[in-house]
C-alpha cells in the first residue's frame, strides 16, 4: 500500500494506492486526516476516486438502487502512474487509471489555482481496447467519507444547503438536515447502507431552471465546508448517498438514469466529462462563496465590461414591454443618457410588426416599428454617448418564422422523427455548421449594419431531454449542441472582442460557469415586484460575480421617493439593469435614479473585487428586514432593506470589524433620516427605518 498525500492552498487530500492497484481518495478537506475517522468495516470497494459505468458489466456488492456507487468498471479500476506538474494556473495532477478487462483508460486531472482553496476536476476517458464500450456514467467528482470529522452523529451535524431556482424566484437557497431529506441513520453507523439517496439533477438546456447547478456542505461541528459547482449549460447531476458506513458526495454531467445520456466508444474514441469546481472551507458558507468569487472570476473571460461596470438601460422591464417603437424610443433614450446610463439595448419586439413571440429567427427590423430603420435609433444611442444594444433569442426559431419552413429538419432538435417544439418555437442544433453559419450572420450584420455593441442573448424555451439526429443517445445531441454553442460563442468573442452579450434564460434559468465563463454579465431575473427583487438580488452573489448580476431597477411610473430608492439600492453593489419609463418620472424621482447611478459610478472599481456577506445570511422571501454587502478590504458597502412587518430596529452583526473603530456613513438616498450606529464592542451594525419597504445603502470604513 501506498499513501500520496497533498495539502495544497488548504486543501488537504490523502490518496490511497493499495496492493492491488485500486486507487482511492481517503479524504478532501480543509482539516488534516485523522485515520480513525474512517470507520468503514472494509475499503476494499469504496473511496473509489472515480466512479465509471459500463454497458453489460457486473455491478456486484452494497444496495444500489439508482446510486452510482460499485460501479463497473470503476469499482476494479487501477491505478497505472500520475504526473504532478506547475503549469500558468498553478500545480496540477494528472492520474492514470486503467480497467484490465477493458482496456479503457481514465485520466483524471485536477487543477489547482493560486492561493484559492477550491481546484477543477475533470475526466478524459479513452478506449484503448478492441470492442465498443458504452459509457452511461462517469464522475467528475467523487469523495467517500463526507461526514467522517468529528465526533457527533452526521444526523446531527451534517446540512446540505442547496440553492433553488425558477423563474421569478431564483437564488432560493435552503438548508436542509439529513433526516429532513429521508437520510436518517437507522443502522449501526459502520454498516449504514441504503437503496436511497439524496439527488438533485437537471435534465434538458435550461441548467438552472429548478436548481443552481452548486451546492454547499456543512459539518456544525467542525466548522468544516465542502462547496462545489457544475460548470456546464445543461444536464447535470449530484448526489449524496450511504454506502459501507460512511455517506459519499458523487458529482457529475448527463448520465443514463437521470437525463438520457450514453456515448458509445469505438476503439481509440475519448471522452472529456463536465468539469466541475470542488472548494473547502473551515470558516463557513460566506468564506466558501468568496472563494468561489474569486476562482470565477479567475475562470472567466478577460472582458472590459467586468472592468468597466458600466451602467445598462434596457427598455423592458415596467416600461416598453416588447412593443418598442421609434416614436417611443427616442424620449427614452434622452431620459436614459441625462440618467447616465451608458449601455442602451433595445429590447424584445423591434423585428416583429406584430406579436413578437413566434415568428423569432430572421432579425430583419420592423418598418412598421422603426419606419428609418432601427440604424435611425442606434445612431441616436450613440450619439447621445451610449453603446447600443439589442434583444436576440439566437438558439431558437418561432414556428411561424418563414426560414423556419424552408430550411432542413437538420438544422432543429428531433425526436421520434419530428421536430421538437416548445413554446412555438424550434430549438437549433449547433453541432450543424449551417446553423452557426447562420447565426454568424446574424451577428455581422447586427454588429455591422446597426452598429450594436451589446446584445441581450435571452433563451426562453426548455427542449428537453435533446436530439436523437446523429447521436448515440438523445443526451449525447444535447451534450454535443450545448457544446458546440460555447464553442460559437468563443468564436464571436473573438472576432468581436469588445462586444457585450448578456446572458438571459428567461431570467436566470442558465447561471453556470459554462456560459458565465464567457458572457461578461448575466439577467438574474424576470421578477417584476421591486419588493421581491432584494431576495434576488441580496442571494446573487452566491451564484456569480457581483459584476456580472445584472440586477433590475424600474421605477414605477406612479409612485413615490422610497419606491424609487428600494429599487435602487436593489441593483447599486451589482450591475445596475436600469429600466422604468424615466422620462415620465416626476424631476424628484428622475434626480433619485440620477443620484445612485453618480454614487454606483463612484464605487463601482472597489465592487469588482469585492466579497459578498451576509450579516443576516441569505434572503428568504418572507424576510421582513434583508442585507447583503461587498467587503471591499478596509471598507465595507451595505444594502439594508425593509419589507412590511412589526420589527422597526434591525441589528446586523459584522464580524469582520468586531472591536474596531468604524466610520459608518449612508451613501443614498443624500435626503435619509434614518438613524444607524455602530457598536464596536459588539461588532454590530445597528439601524431603524420606521416606514414599510425601505431600504439605504450604508458604507462602513475602519478607521
Amino acid at each position: 500500500m501506498e499513501r500520496i498525500n497533498i495539502n495544497e492552498n488548504g486543501i488537504y487530500m490523502v490518496f490511497e494506492i493499495a496492493d492491488d492497484k485500486c486507487f482511492k481518495l481517503l479524504h478532501f478537506s480543509a482539516k488534516p486526516f485523522r485515520e480513525e475517522d474512517i470507520i468503514a468495516r472494509s475499503t476494499e470497494y469504496g473511496f473509489r476516486f472515480v466512479e465509471i459505468n459500463l454497458a453489460g458489466y457486473d455491478r456486484p456488492y452494497e444496495r444500489h438502487g439508482n446510486k452510482y456507487i460499485v460501479t463497473a468498471p470503476g469499482y476494479h479500476m487501477r491505478y497505472e502512474s500520475h504526473t504532478d506538474e506547475q503549469n500558468e494556473t498553478e500545480r496540477k495532477l494528472t492520474f492514470t487509471l486503467v480497467d484490465e478487462i477493458t482496456k479503457v483508460y481514465v485520466y483524471s486531472h485536477m487543477q489547482f489555482f493560486k492561493k484559492l482553496s477550491v481546484i477543477r476536476l475533470w475526466n478524459e476517458v479513452k478506449n484503448c481496447g478492441e470492442d465498443v464500450q458504452t459509457l452511461d456514467y462517469i464522475s467528475s467528482f467523487n469523495y467517500e467519507g463526507i461526514e467522517k470529522e468529528g465526533k457527533l452523529s452526521r444526523d446531527e451535524k451534517m446540512s446540505v444547503w442547496v440553492p433553488h431556482n425558477s423563474w421569478q424566484r431564483e437564488m432560493n437557497w435552503k438548508k436542509y438536515t439529513l433526516p429532513e431529506l429521508g437520510m436518517e441513520l437507522v443502522q449501526p453507523a459502520k454498516e449504514q447502507r441504503s437503496s436511497n439517496l439524496i439527488q438533485f439533477s437537471n435534465t434538458g438546456n435550461w441548467s438552472a431552471k429548478e436548481h443552481l447547478p452548486m451546492a454547499y456542505l456543512e459539518n456544525t461541528e467542525t466548522k468544516t465546508g465542502l462547496i462545489w459547482q457544475i460548470e456546464h449549460n445543461g444536464s447535470w447531476h449530484w448526489e449524496i448517498g450511504d454506502q459501507n458506513g460512511h455517506l459519499y458526495l458523487a458529482v457529475s454531467g448527463p448520465n443514463e438514469t437521470y437525463s438520457h445520456w450514453f456515448k458509445n466508444l469505438n476503439p481509440g474514441d475519448t471522452f472529456t466529462t463536465v468539469p466541475v469546481a470542488v472548494g473547502v472551507t473551515e470558516r463557513g458558507f460566506e468564506d466558501a462563496v468568496g472563494t468561489l468569487t474569486n476562482y470565477r472570476r479567475r475562470i472567466r473571460r478577460p472582458n472590459a465590461d467586468n472592468e468597466s461596470l458600466r451602467i445598462i438601460f434596457n427598455d423592458y422591464m415596467n416600461c416598453l414591454w416588447g412593443k418598442p417603437t421609434a416614436e417611443q424610443e427616442f424620449p427614452l433614450v434622452d431620459a436614459a443618457a441625462e440618467a447616465g446610463c451608458e449601455y442602451f439595448c433595445i429590447d424584445a419586439g423591434w423585428y416583429a410588426d406584430g406579436d413578437w413571440w413566434d415568428e423569432v429567427g430572421e432579425w430583419q427590423e420592423s418598418r412598421k416599428r422603426f419606419p428609418n430603420g432601427l440604424r435611425e435609433i442606434t445612431d441616436y444611442i450613440r450619439a447621445k454617448g451610449m453603446i447600443p444594444g439589442v434583444w436576440l433569442e439566437l438558439e431558437v426559431m418561432g414556428i411561424n418564422c418563414n426560414m423556419a419552413k424552408q430550411v432542413p429538419d437538420d438544422w432543429f432538435f428531433t425526436r421520434h422523427g419530428k421536430r421538437v417544439y416548445d413554446r412555438s418555437r424550434y430549438q437549433l442544433d449547433y453541432r450543424n455548421p449551417e446553423v452557426t453559419t447562420y447565426a454568424n450572420g446574424v451577428i455581422d450584420r447586427l454588429v455591422k449594419e446597426y452598429g450594436v455593441g451589446y446584445i441581450k442573448m435571452d433563451y426562453n424555451i426548455e427542449p428537453g431531454i435533446g436530439t436523437e439526429r446523429n447521436a448515440d443517445s438523445v443526451g449525447d445531441g444535447m451534450l454535443g449542441h450545448e457544446r458546440a454553442y460555447l464553442n460559437w460563442l468563443d468564436g464571436v468573442f473573438a472576432k468581436y472582442p469588445e462586444l457585450i452579450i448578456e446572458n438571459c434564460s428567461s431570467g436566470g434559468l442558465r447561471i453556470d460557469y459554462a456560459m458565465l465563463s464567457r458572457y461578461s454579465i448575466q439577467s438574474t431575473s424576470d421578477q417584476d415586484n421591486y419588493r421581491c427583487y432584494c431576495t434576488i438580488a441580496a442571494n446573487s452573489p452566491s451564484g456569480l460575480t457581483p459584476e456580472q448580476s445584472a440586477i433590475w431597477s424600474y421605477p414605477l411610473t406612479e409612485g413615490d421617493k422610497e419606491e424609487v430608492v428600494f429599487n435602487m439600492v436593489n441593483a447599486i453593489l451589482l450591475r445596475i439593469h436600469q429600466s422604468g419609463h424615466l422620462a415620465n418620472l416626476s424631476t424628484e424621482r428622475k434626480e433619485l435614479v440620477k443620484e445612485a447611478l453618480d454614487i454606483y459610478k463612484s464605487i463601482r472599481q472597489k465592487l469588482k473585487t469585492g466579497l459578498p456577506v451576509w450579516p443576516l445570511g441569505l434572503s428568504e422571501y418572507s424576510d421582513e428586514w434583508v442585507s447583503f454587502g461587498l467587503q471591499c478590504e478596509e471598507t465595507l458597502y451595505l444594502a439594508v432593506w425593509r419589507r412590511e412587518g412589526s420589527n422597526h430596529n434591525c441589528t446586523l452583526p459584522i464580524p469582520a470589524f468586531n472591536s474596531k473603530a468604524v466610520e459608518a456613513k449612508c451613501l443614498y438616498p443624500s435626503y435619509s433620516k434614518v438613524p444607524y450606529s455602530w457598536d464596536s464592542q459588539a461588532g454590530e451594525f445597528n439601524v431603524t427605518m420606521d416606514g414599510d419597504y425601505m431600504a439605504r445603502l450604508f458604507k462602513l470604513s475602519i478607521k
